[in-house]
């Protein structure tokens, strides 16, 4: 099959665009050939997407190579680590939505014949599969690889260790030089965040959906090979161009499923629900909370990763890869081998070629995982009647009964942690965190890691309508739906009440009658939005319910 003529070159009447795209250099030639977008999330702050302006070059070249003229776009990215903790973080989940709606628009007004995504950061991934499903354009998404480990006092340290040490500092357990000795070495250079965090969760994750080639995420981003990946990936999305396949034969509910499945397998992120029920709303496939549940508790986890386990990406990379945990995983009947993927062949067929590191300790046999469940559970009770989810694999903990310590910020949170004034026992919630309240729903990486730091990490818990981190550890509980800003249960809840997470009954309740609870709402008002105007306040009135993926469409 051959792509017919592009609109938006061909005819006498194009002249005018073509006087235009020849002033920016493409010749006659050029613009007879397939017109491949390259989306790239490049920024210079902060390592995750440092480089993709040097791999885009690889893409280009591949892409030209494949016959196709290569024609490349920037949108936006925000650092999560940078902005974590501050007033900018509210703007990352809202990026997300940037992101999409940005390469849409790219897309759509440039008439391209396919696409390639370079991702980075956090919500540049999502974001990827999120304009692909939508614009359902032959494409693939490209993840630009994993920071390498730092090293500090003997071991090796990612991002999360510093975060953590921000709480040992204010608890006494670590001197100011040491901290900033930490800070200098923890992130040695460019690539997304080292540990199963946010960014690699969402890679592996997009080859498990089929919509990045297997194992193209696990070369970490200063790997020489890394070029040979961006050259490849070029090639084939002009080969899914010239064969007009399109993101939603791919993007099927099987696929989100496996994507589910190499979550829950691997420690991953809690984002990832929220990504995940966004990509599926694009794709046109329906997914609901319970369906996270469902996954997870037939699947083990099989591999030993930060935050909860002892390994980084790059370890993962050198035992054998994403094809290594995709093969066990099927070999073992988590997942289902016979989807497609850009590559043109089966996720199976690809992750028969994984070759295993001998004596690796990464990922572990099927046999004989970690945990006989992944790390996901969605809770609900009278506190979160349209759930809340909950990562298991970073705790031992399935039942918590304490007092409520109440807080309507992030920011009060953290200075109550600083300032040692939570006790073993308590269940710190954080509300009006959620997508509307916050509004962005920020992370809440800095207060779970000053309470792991202050070494209350296996004795408190934490509920919040914001969300968390990849590098989260502890007993922590986000998403909790309805949010409190939209009149959700945690907006009654009141210091001293007693909170009961039980894990085993996949419960969230506040020890309160029905009648008490609707009492006291019946006596509350929301506050008024933080924005009035703006993108941020825009978002806020869009905004649906983290229940559903967080979406403004």
């Amino acid at each position: 099959m051959t792509i017919g003529p592009n609109p938006l070159t061909t005819g006498p009447s194009r002249a005018p665009a073509r006087a235009m795209l020849k002033g920016a250099g493409f010749t006659d030639a050029d613009l007879r050939k397939p017109l491949i977008g390259v989306a790239n999330t490049w920024i210079e702050i902060g390592p995750c997407n440092l480089h993709l302006r040097t791999l885009a070059g690889h893409v280009k070249d591949g892409i030209r190579a494949a016959g196709g003229t290569p024609m490349e776009f920037n949108t936006v990215s925000i650092s999560d680590g940078i902005t974590m903790g501050t007033e900018g973080m509210r703007a990352s989940l809202v990026s997300r939505e940037v992101i999409a709606d940005s390469i849409e628009l790219v897309a759509r007004g440039n008439g391209f014949d396919g696409l390639v995504v370079l991702v980075g950061c956090d919500k540049t991934i999502p974001g990827a599969v999120m304009a692909l499903a939508r614009l359902d354009m032959p494409g693939a998404v490209l993840y630009g690889g994993s920071i390498a480990p730092g090293t500090f006092q003997g071991r090796e340290v990612t991002v999360q260790d510093v975060f953590e040490a921000v709480g040992a500092h204010a608890a006494g357990r670590m001197t100011s030089q040491d901290l900033c000795e930490l800070e200098d070495v923890a992130c040695p250079g460019a690539g997304a965040c080292g540990g199963q965090f946010t960014a690699n969760t969402m890679a592996i994750v997009c080859e498990a959906l089929g919509i990045a080639a297997l194992g193209s995420g696990s070369v970490p981003a200063t790997d020489p090979a890394k070029a040979a990946v961006g050259r490849t990936t070029g090639g084939q999305v002009v080969k899914l161009a010239t064969d007009r396949v399109r993101p939603r034969t791919i993007l099927t509910r099987a696929a989100i499923e496996n994507a589910i499945a190499v979550v829950a397998a691997t420690g991953g992120s809690t984002n990832a629900v929220l990504h995940l029920l966004a990509i599926a709303k694009e794709a046109g496939v329906e997914l609901t909370l319970d369906d996270f549940d469902r996954v997870s508790a037939r699947t083990p986890l099989i591999a030993d990763l930060k935050p909860a386990g002892r390994f980084v990406a790059t370890d993962l990379h050198h035992a054998g890869g994403s094809l290594l945990v995709m093969k066990r995983l099927i070999d073992g009947g988590s997942l289902k081998g016979d989807v497609p993927t850009v590559t043109g062949r089966t996720l199976a067929e690809e992750a028969a070629n994984a070759v295993e590191t001998p004596g690796q300790e990464v990922v572990r046999p099927f046999g004989r995982p970690l945990k006989l469940h992944g790390g996901l559970v969605i809770l609900s009770g009278n506190l979160a009647p349209d759930g809340g989810v909950l990562k298991l694999s970073g705790t031992e903990r399935a039942l918590h009964r304490g007092p409520a310590r109440v807080f309507d910020s992030e920011e009060a949170a953290f200075e109550a942690v600083q300032q040692q004034a939570i006790k073993a026992g308590d269940v710190v919630v954080i509300r009006y965190e959620g997508p509307n309240g916050g509004p962005g729903m920020r992370e809440m990486l800095a207060v779970t890691a000053a309470i792991v730091g202050a070494g209350l990490g296996d004795s408190v818990a934490l509920m919040t309508d914001g969300r968390f981190s990849g590098a989260t550890r502890g007993f922590t509980v986000g998403h909790v739906s309805p949010e409190a800003s939209r009149g959700g249960a945690i907006a009654a809840v009141r210091d001293g009440d007693i909170i009961v997470i039980d894990v085993e009954q996949r419960r969230l309740d506040v020890e309160l009658s029905a009648d008490e609870i609707a009492a006291r709402l019946a006596a509350w008002s929301p506050p008024a939005p933080r924005y009035q105007t703006g993108v941020l306040a825009k978002y806020a009135r869009l905004v649906s319910s983290a229940s559903t993926g967080a979406i403004t469409g």
